[in-house]
């Protein structure tokens, strides 16, 4: 392929059958593919002054190219996000028999230090809840579900403020919820969060005006999504910390996320468990949850324990 103008073309159709399958066969998210293709799309531009297609790349030029971001000041773990891009991409071409072998086989994934999540303690948790439950207005109200329900149930903030009223069945404690990849799955409330989302459920209509009670959404907004968004739910969030005495530095929806998730490993539930409440895709993703038990636990005993103390531990 020694045409410029043809490998333009084959790299446009390579990348083009790739997406399309991650979409069709994975459903991954839009954002997924516009970051895949972006990143392909650029070293299909590093590698043509090379002389090479995507489909004649080798190991030495995802190497250079790697080489090339890292010297231009590329975190790690950005890189390492484009070289699992390109894993996928050449997984894909030699699965297809578009070519023989796969040259990232041979790359290492850029080493990263994942930073540990920031979580809220039990004592500020109830903090918030009690700051909200002293509001008696319908804001009050609504504010109190959407704690509820988020600790209760880990939701990412777009699952949370997105939630539509047909996923919310009076008196079922499973809340339906279709995630990352429009994959759907089950996740249990507490009864305090029942109780919280009945009462809420009872007062709805009194809350909203006739052109939002009748919204599809949990919680209806008049703004162009038609529910709460979730940059207005992390005001809110901010605001309640300031009433709660929590620095609102400390408070945000992933927070809350956070801390569900490690309140319940601290409870000595199993990983695969709040794995499959959180949504994760991968359990390595949810892993990190254990690594800030640990280091909860960890405090705690040396902290706490009288004989750590004696020895200045």
């Amino acid at each position: 392929m020694s045409d410029r103008n043809d490998i333009r073309q084959t790299n446009a159709r390579l990348i083009e059958a790739f997406l399309e399958m991650l979409a069709v066969e994975r459903a991954a998210a839009v954002n997924t593919l516009k970051n895949y293709g972006r990143d392909l799309e650029r070293f299909a531009v590093f590698t043509l002054p090379r002389g090479e297609a995507l489909q004649t790349a080798g190991a030495d030029d995802i190497a250079a190219w790697l080489a090339v971001m890292e010297a231009d000041g590329l975190a790690a773990p950005t890189a390492a996000l484009k070289v699992s891009a390109l894993r996928k991409f050449y997984q894909f071409l030699y699965s297809e028999n578009y070519r023989s072998d796969n040259p990232t086989a041979s790359i290492d994934r850029p080493k990263t230090q994942r930073p540990l999540p920031k979580i809220l303690s039990a004592d500020e948790i109830t903090a918030l809840f009690e700051a909200a439950e002293q509001d008696d207005t319908w804001k009050g109200r609504r504010m109190i579900v959407l704690l509820e329900v988020l600790y209760a149930a880990g939701l990412r903030v777009s699952e949370l403020v997105g939630l539509p009223l047909a996923a919310v069945r009076r008196g079922e404690r499973l809340l339906i919820i279709r995630g990352k990849g429009d994959k759907e799955r089950l996740v249990p409330l507490t009864g305090r969060a029942l109780e919280a989302v009945e009462i809420y459920l009872d007062c709805r209509d009194a809350f909203f005006p006739n052109d939002e009670k009748d919204s599809l959404w949990m919680f209806p907004s008049r703004g162009k999504s038609g529910h709460l968004t979730a940059a207005r739910f992390g005001q809110m969030l901010k605001d309640l910390a300031v009433k709660a005495g929590v620095p609102p530095s400390k408070v945000s929806p992933h927070v809350l996320r956070h801390a569900f998730a490690t309140h319940l490993l601290e409870g000595g539930a199993d990983l695969r468990s709040v794995q499959q409440m959180l949504g994760h895709a991968d359990i390595t993703t949810t892993q990190i949850y254990t690594h800030v038990a640990q280091d909860r636990l960890k405090d705690l005993v040396f902290s706490k324990h009288p004989l750590a103390k004696k020895q200045g531990k």
